[in-house]
């Protein structure tokens, strides 16, 4: 949590020190790390490519719904998924799949400048643009029911700005920002330095943005959102792709508790911010490896509606096999239930066990071990499981037969390297 408070001088921090910001690493240390994150680039790059543009559409809208999700879980605030999924359509001009259309300003913000960063990743950044963000981020001025200064710099008027955990009368003090008159000249200094092209691998760049904004905490709310849109941003320079197949927030949010650990001791720190790093660089490649699971997903629910194409469905139907396919196989403990199905698509008991009854029938339901009211109901895995695994040995195929034409083609025209 962050506030403003009494002034703490026993602690130093990284921004204390003398060659602040002048960040050192061994560079030795972050070659594996590094080299495995290019690597698992690489490969999840090629299976993008094998897939069809409607699927890749699909792997970012749903890649895009887990970054707002997680960026926000991360700073304990919980968006409906459904607002998010009918945001990130609207944007990205996707069918909304028989959702209802759900609009929420901030919601609408936060994915507004997710897209931007990532959009326009070649774009200079300015104090205009950051500001904007900002505000994006907290269009009514508050922060639940806290007013904070919004789209400008914090001012400290109520003290400064800490970073705390604990009960109220026993907050424990984890971090102090740098005072709110320095603000001004330290946001220049990062601004200059992110505008800048230098010899630094893109990745390790988006790693200190990340350190190096969160220190300097220049909002009053929003610091970690906006430094995951950063790192994003920088990311998709790096990259040089304003899309984005996996998700460094969910990766966060998953080991939250290590996040904020080394956050709290780098910054507590000497300004060597090789653990930082190396942290930031495997966290990374573990959110590229299990965008695998993702993308597995997203193919069961492409395959999936491609079969029922056709199938007459109604809006309620529709929603609540969209939140079967996002849980994934086993997702639904217990599988689908009637008092399930009334709480996602709010409708009466009776329309309920009507509908389940319905999609039985049609084939896309099939009704569990058990009866009476307990009985339940999940879609049936296993065959859109087989049916992955056969369009994934499809593409294993014509992956080779593309791999031999290629050979054969060089073996033709050996001369022409020689």
């Amino acid at each position: 949590m962050s506030r403003k408070g009494e002034s703490t001088h026993h602690m130093k921090y990284i921004w204390q020190n003398k060659s602040w910001p002048g960040f050192k690493w061994d560079s030795a240390k972050l070659l594996k790390p590094l080299g495995n994150i290019r690597f698992s680039q690489g490969s999840l790059l090629t299976q993008i490519k094998e897939l069809g543009f409607e699927i890749q559409q699909t792997a970012r809208a749903d890649i895009l719904v887990e970054e707002a999700l997680k960026t926000s879980a991360i700073e304990g605030e919980k968006l409906d998924p459904d607002a998010v999924r009918s945001s990130v359509g609207h944007w990205l001009g996707l069918s909304d799949a028989g959702l209802k259309e759900v609009r929420d300003q901030k919601i609408e913000g936060l994915v507004e400048i997710l897209l931007d960063a990532t959009g326009n990743y070649s774009k200079a950044m300015t104090v205009e643009r950051i500001w904007g963000w900002h505000a994006a981020l907290f269009p009514t001025g508050y922060s639940g029911r806290v007013k904070i200064s919004v789209g400008q710099w914090r001012d400290d008027s109520k003290g400064p700005m800490q970073i705390f955990s604990g009960p109220v009368g026993q907050e424990k003090i984890h971090f102090q920002a740098p005072p709110a008159k320095k603000i001004d000249n330290e946001m220049q200094t990062f601004i200059s330095w992110i505008n800048t092209k230098d010899q630094l691998d893109g990745i390790i760049k988006a790693g200190l943005a990340h350190i190096w904004f969160v220190t300097i905490h220049p909002f009053d709310d929003g610091n970690g959102r906006i430094a995951r849109t950063l790192t994003d941003m920088l990311l998709a320079r790096d990259e040089n792709n304003p899309k984005r197949f996996y998700s460094l927030s969910s990766q966060m949010m998953a080991e939250r508790n290590d996040y904020y650990d080394i956050l709290k001791a780098t910054q507590a720190g000497t300004g060597d911010i090789t653990e930082w790093l190396q942290w930031f660089l495997e966290c990374m490649n573990r959110a590229i490896l299990n965008s695998n699971a993702l993308l597995k997903k997203v193919m069961t629910k492409a395959r999936f509606w491609q079969e029922f194409a056709q199938t007459r469905l109604n809006n309620r139907q529709t929603k609540v096999i969209n939140r079967l396919l996002d849980a994934g196989n086993g997702g639904f403990e217990g599988g689908l239930k009637n008092k399930k199905y009334i709480g996602i698509a709010h409708t009466s008991r009776a329309t309920a066990q009507r509908e389940l009854a319905d999609l039985v029938n049609k084939g896309i339901l099939i009704k569990m071990p058990g009866g009476g009211r307990s009985a339940s109901y999940d879609l049936d895995w296993e065959k859109w499981s087989l049916l992955i695994l056969i369009g994934e040995n499809v593409g294993s195929v014509l992956h080779l037969k593309s791999n031999l034409k290629m050979e054969k083609s060089c073996e033709k025209n050996t001369s022409f390297y020689l």
